[in-house]
Formats: C-alpha cells, structure tokens, sequence
C-alpha cells in the first residue's frame, strides 16, 4: 500500500495552484497597482506615480483624438477629450491601474485600463460611453474589445460627443468661430 503525505490544506492549495494551466489575462490575476495622477497629457494618456515613480501611462483599448501628437494638428473633439480626462481624473486622483496582456506600448508607455479609486469610474470606457474616444485594440490587449466596440457604436448611433461634432475621426478640428460640421 502506496502512502501519500497528508499535507495541510492551505499547502495543498498551494501546491495545485502552481499547476494550472491557466490562460486567463494577465488582469485576472495580478493584482491591480495603486497609483496617484500627477498630470494629464491628453485624453488616453496620464502621468501618475506608481510605487514611488512617475509613470506615462496609455489608456489601452480606446484611441481619443489627437491634441500633442508631433506634426499632427490638433483633432476635431481633442481637445474636449482631453478636458473630460483632465477632469475625471485631476491631480492627486488616486487610480487603479489593471494590465492586459502586454505591459508596455513601443515608446515606453505603460498600458492599462484606470479606474477612479474614489468611485471605481472605468475611465476608458467613460470616454467610449460619451464619444470622446473610438475603440482601438490592439493584439493582444483585448480584454475590454466587446466591452468598448458596444459603447463606441451606441455613441456613434446617438451623435454623442465627436460623433455628432465632427465630419469623421482624426478630422482637423475647425478654426474658431468656423464651427464644426455634422457627420459620422
């Protein structure tokens, strides 16, 4: 008669916990970073300090109209998605910061869904809801996809925000005084 050890149950839990083959996203199962805005740059990108560092940070899953991008002149509704961010999420804001897949875009920038600490607010998805955003996934930080692409199309059918402001995404926005015209 073959005699296994008998082990306690929390080492036992342990134990079968290091064999899983899980293949859940990296935001299951880490847990989520504390963080405290320091600035808004624009509307899909913040600065925050994360143990101790100052972090850019790029709100993944959701592209907002250009207002900083070099050689790129500002966007029409970029500058009012950045006023959203900016005012969601000021200065001090303590935020929860949770990764996908891939932790970091091409320039260095940390990727992740932020969430309002006070209220749990899913910043990414408020600037989907209110039309200051499209949806952008890219492969493979696309946890949210469905989650976004159902909040961009029902702003886009509503006219809400840039999709009852401008002629098209990454449109020009208008001089003053020109003002904007319809169309989606």
């Amino acid at each position: 008669m073959c005699r296994r050890p008998v082990l306690p149950v929390p080492v036992a839990l342990l134990a079968l916990a290091g064999c899983s083959s899980s293949t859940r996203p990296a935001v299951d199962r880490d847990p989520p970073a504390n963080a405290v805005v320091v600035h808004v740059d624009d509307g899909d990108t913040v600065d925050v300090t994360l143990r101790g560092d100052r972090v850019r940070v790029r709100l993944i899953g959701i592209d907002t109209p250009e207002t900083k991008k070099p050689n790129t002149p500002v966007q029409c509704f970029g500058p009012e998605a950045s006023a959203f961010t900016e005012a969601a999420l000021p200065e001090g804001t303590e935020v929860r910061l949770e990764r996908d897949v891939e932790p970091r875009d091409p320039y260095g920038r940390l990727l992740a869904y932020v969430y309002r600490a006070s209220d749990g607010l899913f910043v990414n998805r408020a600037l989907a809801d209110g039309g200051y955003a499209r949806q952008l996934s890219i492969a493979p930080n696309t946890a949210h996809a469905p989650e976004f692409a159902a909040a961009v199309d029902a702003a886009r059918k509503a006219r809400v925000g840039l999709w009852g402001a401008c002629p098209a995404f990454g449109s020009p926005a208008s001089p003053p005084g020109a003002g904007a015209t319809g169309g989606g």
